[in-house]
């Protein structure tokens, strides 16, 4: 069958293998995922597709040592992914995609697998000069630092996003997306080091362990300060990005150390700031796809790259125990699962 024709047959049904994990665990050495085979069809508008590459995630380790109470067990875990469509609604066969989601390995069966089920809303066309691999490797960093600039406003020509925990991969997601829109990227890093990401005008890099970050940033800025701050981080980072705002600058928080963090309220008010917060694990799979899609011209047009991915950080499934150790390792290399 074609990819423009429709089958009048009834849905494929394919023998999947699947990474299962039976329970939560202690921490990711404790893990003992095992290869199980699972029946898997589509419905009327939802895609099977065939996974080509799949990443872990921080979040995926989470869920799986039980930071996170709503995650469902048994479960084949995985949010993000590349594959090819096998069976779908018409004009879907044969297409090469990729996607992520927040509920995808988290409370319904997500892409640890070589085949996976997903509404055809949530997928995204694959650019042809995208790897497998760096498609896969997409999803969870891109899609939070978008969401988080969406939600801020995305940023205009001339003004400065400032990017605490630059070289993390929320971090160059951001400064990607912010210098693709003609902002002015600046990043903190906690010692001394060079941005190491993609970036489509230059960015000036502040290190914190030797330099007062607002007072330089707004030495950068021109005394302003930054229009919005973008904390990968928390609560560590937390005092510096207020500080280092701007008149109706805004503050983007993923991400916590400690919960509980005090501030200037003076400050905020007279500073007419905005605090948002993302997760992006309260994002269905179709939601996420409307986030990827406003993304996808950026990959089109190489204002975006995808990140690069080693040969050392690719596993089988039958190593996925040892992809979820190196994820909770902080490996700064996107690890990925290759069925």
């Amino acid at each position: 069958m074609s990819a423009t024709e429709k089958s009048d047959a009834r849905p494929a049904t394919v023998q999947a293998r699947c990474v299962r994990l039976p329970a939560k665990v202690a921490d990711a050495a404790s893990l003992t995922p095992v290869i199980e085979t699972h029946a898997l069809s589509r419905g009327e508008n939802d895609l099977l597709i065939e996974i080509k590459a799949a990443a872990v995630n921080p979040s995926d380790v989470k869920a799986a040592t039980g930071l996170m109470p709503y995650a469902v067990f048994p479960r084949t875990p995985g949010r993000d992914y590349a594959g090819v469509v096998i069976d779908g609604p018409q004009g879907w066969i044969g297409r090469e995609v990729f996607g992520s989601s927040g509920d995808l390995g988290i409370r319904r069966d997500g892409t640890h697998a070589t085949h996976l089920v997903v509404e055809a809303d949530a997928v995204v066309e694959k650019p042809r000069s995208i790897s497998w691999e760096e498609a896969a490797g997409i999803g969870v960093p891109f899609v939070t630092a978008m969401e988080g600039l969406r939600r801020a406003g995305i940023p205009k020509a001339g003004e400065t996003v400032l990017v605490m925990g630059v070289n993390g991969k929320v971090g160059q997601a951001a400064v990607q997306i912010a210098t693709w829109h003609g902002a002015r990227a600046i990043g903190v890093v906690r010692k001394a080091e060079a941005y190491e990401g993609h970036a489509n005008s230059k960015v000036e890099v502040v290190d914190a362990s030797a330099t007062d970050v607002a007072a330089r940033v707004r030495e950068l800025a021109g005394g302003k300060g930054a229009d919005i701050v973008f904390n990968t981080v928390g609560d560590p980072y937390f005092e510096a990005a207020h500080k280092s705002l701007g008149l109706r600058g805004r503050q983007i928080l993923i991400a916590a150390v400690d919960r509980i963090v005090q501030f200037n309220i003076l400050e905020f008010y007279r500073g007419q700031h905005t605090y948002v917060g993302i997760d992006t694990l309260g994002l269905s799979s179709v939601a996420t796809g409307a986030v990827l899609r406003e993304l996808a011209p950026g990959f089109a047009g190489g204002h975006l790259k995808p990140f690069p991915i080693k040969a050392s950080a690719i596993f089988p499934l039958e190593q996925a125990k040892a992809a979820f150790i190196a994820v909770a390792g902080s490996s700064r290399d996107r690890v990925i699962l290759r069925p």
